[in-house]
């Protein structure tokens, strides 16, 4: 598997996340500085992600609906912006960032969402397979374990934690098929192998995506033969793709908040075949020795 970001790239974001991180760590944190306001102890800056991301566009959404006209949001990636919070909450400074769930920073970190009294990031979402128009008729083994594909976030987190632990994350995915067996056999029950047969798996490159995808390429190559690949993409390509036939499916569909605008956009040349996993969560995100609740408590 190629790198998730080019290395001239990821440095350059590192650099600028960190030094937004670093110039915010200048303040002590908010049990130390009680004359300050959370403002000023982060210099008025919220690290985001990739700027293409859903959450950055409700994060932006976050800084109108609550007046934060002094405010900043930082954008970068997913992994400048979880090391940027590790050199905060290794040396208790205060910052705030955009988070979802699952992630494997809430098992790393003792962490807390913000409130959000108006609404502004949603209610929680689900995780939703999209696939191609024909999928069924040109691999309907493939197509079958798709639609069967669901599984819960501590089973999400198992594969996050192994590939931040060091793992390759096909080597995390091998594992976890490997460890839940009775899971993926009801997936492939009574199917008939596709040997030989290719397939692409878009995805973003979020931890929870990279998780995923990898888990049902590895069924899909182990238990039906095909060759399948991922296509690393940011979020409107990886729906284009599957709406155009260069890509055949995605496990990686937030609804109905993060990716409304692409499923409005796309609905009539994609099938939806459901649920894959419940429970997720988006917002803005500190340490738990933060003391604040509240996105109102920024203004």
């Amino acid at each position: 598997m190629t790198n998730l970001f080019p290395r001239k790239w990821m440095t350059a974001c590192l650099a600028g996340v960190l030094g937004a991180a670093l110039l915010a760590g200048c303040s002590d944190n908010s049990s130390a500085s009680g004359d300050k306001s959370i403002g000023d102890q982060v210099q008025h800056q919220i690290i985001g992600i990739d700027p293409g991301a859903g959450i950055m566009k409700q994060a932006a959404q976050v800084l109108t609906d609550y007046e934060l006209k002094d405010w900043k949001l930082v954008e970068g990636s997913g992994a400048a912006m979880a090391a940027a919070l590790d050199k905060a909450y290794k040396d208790k400074k205060p910052i705030i960032v955009t988070g979802w769930t699952p992630h494997w920073m809430f098992a790393k970190y003792e962490l807390k969402y913000l409130e959000d009294p108006k609404g502004t990031f949603g209610k929680d979402e689900e995780i939703r397979t999209i696939v191609r128009k024909g999928l069924k008729d040109s691999l309907p083994s493939a197509y079958a374990v798709l639609d069967r594909f669901e599984w819960t976030a501590e089973d999400m987190a198992v594969v996050m934690s192994a590939i931040i632990d060091g793992k390759k994350p096909e080597e995390a995915a091998a594992d976890w098929v490997k460890n839940n067996a009775a899971k993926v056999d009801v997936w492939t029950k009574d199917l008939a192998k596709e040997d030989g047969k290719k397939l692409t798996l878009a995805y973003v490159a979020w931890d929870s995506e990279i998780a995923s995808t990898n888990v049902v390429r590895q069924v899909l190559q182990e238990r039906l033969g095909i060759k399948a690949e991922m296509l690393q993409v940011e979020a409107g390509p990886m729906w284009a793709g599957v709406s155009d036939g260069s890509a055949d499916a995605m496990v990686a569909a937030w609804l109905p908040t993060t990716h409304q605008d692409y499923l409005d956009k796309y609905k009539d040349k994609v099938e939806d075949l459901g649920v894959n996993l419940k429970g997720t969560k988006l917002g803005l995100v500190v340490p738990s020795y933060m003391e604040i609740g509240s996105i109102e408590d920024l203004k």
